[in-house]
């Protein structure tokens, strides 16, 4: 059964290729939804799909790309959107 999640991640995460990162992650765990940089300094990301892949899919979140510093990640469940594939918002 396909879920919907709703991930806002802080911390150093802007300038550390964590959009892109997150996007090949996403991907390769075949989800879809989209990330975007906040203008308070965060990165939101929507991600749908099995249930298993979203558990991987946060636990790569609580670590991002090798030179991001990620010190809080608020998930919050959502309504499924039925998007298709993976974006970066610009």
């Amino acid at each position: 059964m396909k879920k919907h999640i709703n991930v806002s991640i802080d911390g150093k995460v802007q300038g550390v290729w964590f959009r892109a990162s997150t996007r090949k992650q996403a991907l390769e765990l075949g989800l879809n939804g989209f990330v975007r940089n906040e203008m308070d300094g965060s990165v939101y990301a929507e991600f749908e799909g099995p249930e298993e892949s979203l558990n991987t899919m946060l636990i790569w979140c609580y670590e991002g790309p090798p030179h991001a510093r990620v010190d809080r990640v608020v998930v919050k469940d959502g309504e499924v959107v039925n998007y298709s594939g993976f974006h970066i918002q610009r």
